[in-house]
């Protein structure tokens, strides 16, 4: 097994334990998380429009 298939199966046993231990925590954990990729990604997409905007 290869150290990929390793980390994805501690990964999905880990998220399987936390979910049936505390699922409310994973959920809040989950939504937080997605609001915060968001908020990068807009930031990335603000900071490259800014460059591009900057070299015309």
């Amino acid at each position: 097994m290869g150290a990929k298939k390793g980390i994805l199966v501690v990964l999905v046993l880990f998220l399987g334990f936390y979910m049936f231990k505390d699922p409310s925590g994973l959920a809040e954990l989950a939504g937080s998380g997605g609001g915060e990729l968001w908020s990068m990604t807009t930031q990335l997409f603000d900071a490259t429009i800014r460059f591009i905007e900057e070299l015309t």
